[in-house]
């Protein structure tokens, strides 16, 4: 079979980008007087979460030395959800492998899937809160503000969500999700935070925005009371500022890794075009991907493959790289389980192209629409097909940077990855 030839082209974003990182944390936080609140002494919980936000182990520290400057004692708490496999050694090695330690960040971190009751919701719904975290003093909630994967509302994943399902652990990540089937995401979000936000000692939280090129491009820190004012108009920004495929219609999209530290969904739907339905774009959609091809999954995501049911095709080394058990508990949890399903596999990339590409269209395998990207998060440089030749030259935020050559195969008939930096 003959496949496309593949241009490389960098995709040109705006992209603000934060220069000091610690100074920008400590500015912010001094910006709410938390000495008002926080006494010499006291202990201040800070959420520490599972996704790969960029320089994740520096803000936390950051947050650390300023409740050290308020002789406070910061306490560094692993909030997400099922992950790790829902144990207390997995959410802490997760931790450790963003370069989260004791050490680094001079904080103990306290890590168990104990949590308390604090409350229930008007619609019954008991509140989980992380039992480590609710024993300390205060708590400064730290989270990434960006679309969600399945829900859409004023807040998608955020500071809310942090104190929902990362704070909440496994139980409360599971009861929640459950209530979403009977209730709007809305509701049982705005119930949930106002029980936490009355219960749970918060003092303040402190909002990521990163830019397309996964870097840091705002930090905010927000008092309890603004949390969802602010998380709003911080949302509308994120959306605005993340990566996103250079076409909208693509007739199969190859994904050299997936993975937690990626996106929830392990590729982020948002890009790819798959937020209401696993394998279709509806009209909600933005972008419009017939078929996905998954190569690999990340080292971060320990074997969790979560979103590897979202695509059609794969390999049979990234079928057999995923943990089940780990898999399984995250997308059950999530109250998605099609998301842990396992697609159609052969041997090497070669052989999945062969069966792909035909599945696209009528067009002959050469001619189709074939973009090759890294992850969902990298998408400053991507490899298209020829076909999309004529398109490109009526977009100034495309740059070919390499001419047209046929797709690259190791000596095991697979892809080489979009970036050999990332592959490693």
């Amino acid at each position: 079979m003959r496949f496309p030839k593949m241009l490389r082209v960098r995709q040109k974003f705006d992209a603000p980008r934060l220069a000091d990182i610690p100074g920008e944390v400590d500015r912010q936080l001094s910006k709410l007087n938390l000495s008002t609140k926080v006494k010499a002494g006291q202990t201040v919980a800070i959420s520490a979460g599972s996704r790969g936000i960029a320089n994740i182990a520096i803000i936390i520290k950051a947050i650390c030395d300023h409740v050290r400057k308020l002789n406070a004692v910061p306490i560094i708490i692993p909030a997400m959800g099922s992950h790790g496999g829902g144990t207390p050694e997995g959410q802490r090695q997760i931790l450790t492998d963003y370069g989260i330690t004791e050490a680094f960040t001079g904080a103990e971190i306290r890590s168990s899937m104990e949590t308390v009751i604090v409350d229930r919701t008007p619609q019954g719904i008991p509140v989980h809160f992380d039992k480590n975290a609710y024993q300390c003093d205060h708590v400064i909630v730290c989270g990434r503000v960006k679309p969600h994967t399945g829900f859409v509302g004023p807040v998608e994943s955020g500071l809310h969500k942090m104190m929902l399902i990362g704070l909440g652990k496994h139980e409360g990540a599971k009861i929640y999700h459950r209530a979403i089937a009977d209730f709007s995401f809305l509701e049982i979000i705005r119930a949930v935070a106002k029980s936490v936000l009355e219960k749970c000692r918060i003092v303040a939280g402190v909002a990521i925005v990163e830019n397309a090129f996964d870097e840091t491009g705002m930090i905010e820190a927000v008092a309890p009371n603004d949390f969802y004012e602010r998380e709003s108009e911080l949302l509308k920004i994120a959306r605005q500022w993340m990566p996103r495929l250079p076409f909208q219609y693509i007739q199969l999209l190859i994904i050299d890794r997936i993975g937690k530290n990626i996106s929830g969904t392990g590729m982020d739907t948002n890009v790819i075009g798959r937020k209401y339905n696993d394998h279709a774009a509806t009209e909600n959609d933005e972008y419009k991907v017939r078929r996905v091809f998954v190569r690999g999954l990340t080292h971060e995501t320990h074997g969790n493959g979560t979103g590897i049911g979202l695509a059609e095709f794969t390999n049979r080394r990234t079928a057999e790289a995923v943990n089940r058990h780990i898999t399984q508990i995250n997308c059950i949890t999530g109250n998605h389980p099609s998301a842990a399903a396992i697609p159609a596999f052969f041997e090497t990339d070669s052989d999945v192209l062969e069966q792909a590409l035909p599945s696209c269209g009528i067009c002959e395998p050469q001619d189709a629409r074939v973009v090759h990207i890294s992850d969902t998060l990298h998408l400053g440089e991507v490899l298209v097909s020829e076909a999309f030749r004529d398109e490109i030259a009526q977009r100034p935020d495309l740059e070919i940077i390499a001419e047209a050559a046929d797709m690259q195969f190791d000596d095991q008939h697979n892809l080489k990855p979009v970036s050999e930096e990332l592959a490693h």
